[in-house]
């Protein structure tokens, strides 16, 4: 007959010690996520509004004080992407939860360092595209806003755009406060600009094919250019 096997399985003492350990350390790491959402909790209520219960314009001010950063400083408008806020200048409890807790912060110190990287992923070709898209929507403060003012516009792409494309955002900005057929811009423009940087070589813009779906403010945006230039 076959011989027994004489290896044994563990037994009940060593398998309830396992259980125990297991058991102990999802309990420590459930109390561990449970005092970082709490203390994510308390530093949303320091910057908070008792009257409409979000974090306001004046509560971004004092945030953006704590972070030794200018309110209109492009990283403000990154940490608002990265919460997905809805309303421009308001962070509901639900957004600076998802927020801090996709940065795995706590506390404004860890939220100031963690600004460097946050800027360094918004920065990543995926997600810039995103943060681009974003920036225009956070920008319809109004219901059923559809379009943003030239001003903004100006501003955003300087804000945005200018440190990567600062030749482009320049000459478009210019052309933009000069132009009188437009007054405001609508996302397929705002997304147009950004494909135009990206695709076009500049500043001969000659790869530019106005037979292409460009929006139509581009092609009298390149005509100005080239007739400026001749």
């Amino acid at each position: 007959m076959p011989r027994a096997s004489s290896r044994k399985g563990p037994t009940n003492s060593t398998a309830s010690g396992n259980s125990s350990a297991v058991d102990l350390f999802r309990a420590a790491s459930g109390k561990a996520a449970s005092k970082e959402l709490e203390r994510i909790d308390q530093l949303f209520y320091s910057y908070s509004s008792n009257s409409c219960g979000m974090i306001d314009p004046e509560g971004i001010e004092s945030l953006c004080s704590d972070l030794e950063v200018d309110h209109t400083d492009v990283r403000i408008l990154m940490l608002a992407w990265k919460m997905q806020a809805e309303k421009q200048g308001y962070f509901t409890l639900d957004e600076w939860r998802s927020g801090l807790k996709g940065l795995r912060v706590d506390t404004t110190l860890k939220l100031k360092k963690a600004l460097p990287d946050l800027e360094k992923e918004v920065r990543r070709p995926p997600n810039f595209a995103n943060f681009y898209s974003f920036a225009f929507r956070y920008c319809l403060t109004e219901e059923k806003q559809k379009t943003v003012d030239i001003e903004s516009i100006c501003i955003l792409l300087d804000l945005i755009l200018g440190s990567v494309f600062r030749p482009q955002v320049d000459l478009l900005t210019q052309y933009l406060k000069i132009q009188s057929d437009y007054k405001v811009i609508n996302m397929d423009q705002w997304m147009g600009f950004y494909r135009f940087c990206n695709e076009i070589s500049f500043p001969d813009l000659s790869n530019y094919d106005p037979d292409l779906a460009w929006p139509l403010i581009l092609d009298n945006f390149v005509d100005w250019l080239r007739s400026d230039r001749a």
